[in-house]
């Protein structure tokens, strides 16, 4: 049962836009997204410190964080990116009034992110095919194995992290991810601070001390969205604690409708590790250079992660409900509420990227060579920073119209067009950096301005309205 006619009734008062206010307008952006902002802050904060104190040991680990961390990504997108899909299939079952269904789609997520765990192993030899090739320092190439090894075997627990989550951002709920992302962060920096640098009874592990309190972290917030999902409230309404046999036909829909996400993830993040591997390749100075400008930008960008969700689950919400109108209404206010959040990371990376390099700072312990790095680097590094504020606000423009288009079921087209732009922008950094020699920091200007060309497509897409054929094909 999923409750009496009056709890239903409750719920439902509980979660319905209020009268006085239009459907997909920025108060009900924000009752979603600002949640999800907070909670994948929570997320990123967690990498940012394990690459903030690992630079206290030196340019070598945290660049070795950067790389595997990147590897690490690509491997497991793939998985995550089709799990992912989950949210707008929970969404659209909610928006149709058909909540018996949503707790069956999200075990089916779960089930399938136990039965990738195998394949997902099976990648790790790549992972290391791709280090020996990359040209790094050897002394980054040692770090950068065991880091990359202890995230991969931690694979199980972040697969289904990331299909925990899709439930509670499918109907709205994202409260409970932040709280669970808010616990985990603080987990994971007590645990880096332990193991890294080692404390009492903890070994000194250094960068194999970062990777654990990784996965420490992320189990703790898996188990608290667990214990939330099957706790009497959400069973109530939601009979999560029925829900618990495959479902051939949902399962199917996954596959199907999450399988262009995936690829669409996995070529995007292929081609930005790729992007990342190229700068290092370029010497310890601009890997230096680079990794502190792609840890801003991924402090930046993955709160913008959240938003796309949020947008995903709004405009899946709105097509389920067969209402157009709001899911256009909600796109529009998602760009709105993420210029907002750009204008203030663009005004720190243009008035202040002294300060935000000379964080990563090594110790004043670390070895002269280390030191000597970061010198050179600084000045290249505040370059790119400054011209990174250009390439935050393109992103609001893709982030937010990719997160409706997936939401609306377009998720081919999706997948096409962000495999070209992605692929694009590293070929054109390749032939700058590596065929006309162009400087890192100048190769890094035309790899921006290549990228701000493609909001213009997702733009058209959107505009052209054929993703509202996906309207008459839901349910």
């Amino acid at each position: 049962m999923l409750g009496s006619a009056a709890e239903e009734r409750q719920i439902e008062k509980s979660l319905r836009v209020k009268k006085f206010r239009k459907n997909g307008d920025i108060k009900d952006v924000l009752v979603v997204a600002l949640p999800m902002l907070l909670s994948m802050s929570f997320d990123t904060l967690m990498t940012f410190v394990d690459r903030l104190f690992l630079s206290k040991l030196g340019p070598a680990e945290m660049n070795a964080s950067l790389g595997a961390g990147g590897m690490n990504i690509v491997l497991t997108t793939f998985f995550t990116g089709m799990i992912s899909y989950t949210t707008a299939m929970v969404a659209q079952r909610f928006g149709a009034g058909r909540k018996g269904e949503c707790a069956s789609v999200f075990m089916q997520a779960v089930y399938l992110s136990l039965v990738c765990v195998p394949f997902l192993y099976l990648t790790i030899p790549l992972g290391h095919f791709v280090f020996g090739i990359q040209g790094v320092a050897p002394d980054q190439l040692v770090h950068q194995k065991t880091y990359f090894n202890i995230l991969m075997f931690g694979g199980i627990i972040s697969l289904v992290r990331n299909a925990a989550p899709c439930f509670f951002s499918g109907i709205g709920e994202t409260k409970v991810i932040m709280k669970a992302a808010f616990v985990g962060m603080l987990v994971n920096i007590a645990c880096n601070y332990l193991l890294i640098f080692g404390y009492g009874p903890f070994p000194k592990l250094g960068v194999a001390g970062a990777a654990y309190g990784t996965v420490i972290g992320n189990a703790v917030s898996t188990i608290m969205l667990f214990v939330v999902y099957f706790g009497k409230r959400n069973n109530l309404h939601f009979a999560t604690r029925s829900h618990l046999k495959w479902n051939l036909a949902q399962l199917k829909e996954l596959l199907k409708r999450g399988l262009p996400s995936g690829v669409e993830m996995f070529l995007n993040m292929a081609a930005f590790q790729l992007m990342i591997l190229l700068f290092h390749g370029l010497g310890p100075v601009e890997a230096t250079a680079a990794s502190v400008m792609f840890n801003w930008d991924m402090v930046a960008y993955v709160p913008l992660m959240g938003l796309e969700i949020a947008s995903t689950s709004l405009v899946g919400r709105y097509v389920g409900a067969k209402q157009a109108a709001a899911a256009t209404r909600s796109t529009y206010s998602g760009l709105k509420v993420g210029w907002a959040y750009s204008l203030i990371i663009g005004v720190l990376l243009v008035f202040l990227p002294g300060v935000l390099t000379d964080i990563f700072r090594p110790d004043v312990t670390a070895s002269a060579e280390a030191l000597a790095v970061f010198e050179s680097a600084r000045p290249m590094s505040i370059f790119m920073l400054r011209f990174a504020t250009i390439y935050i606000f393109v992103e609001v423009l893709l982030v937010i119209y990719c997160g409706a288009l997936r939401g609306a079921g377009d998720t081919v087209w999706v997948m096409v067009a962000c495999a070209i732009m992605n692929w694009f922008n590293t070929i054109a950094l390749y032939i700058a950096a590596y065929h006309l020699h162009v400087p890192a920091h100048y190769a890094w200007i035309i790899v921006v301005c290549v990228y701000g060309t493609a909001p213009l497509l997702f733009w058209w897409r959107w505009k052209s309205g054929k993703w509202r054929k996906h309207v008459l094909d839901k349910m």
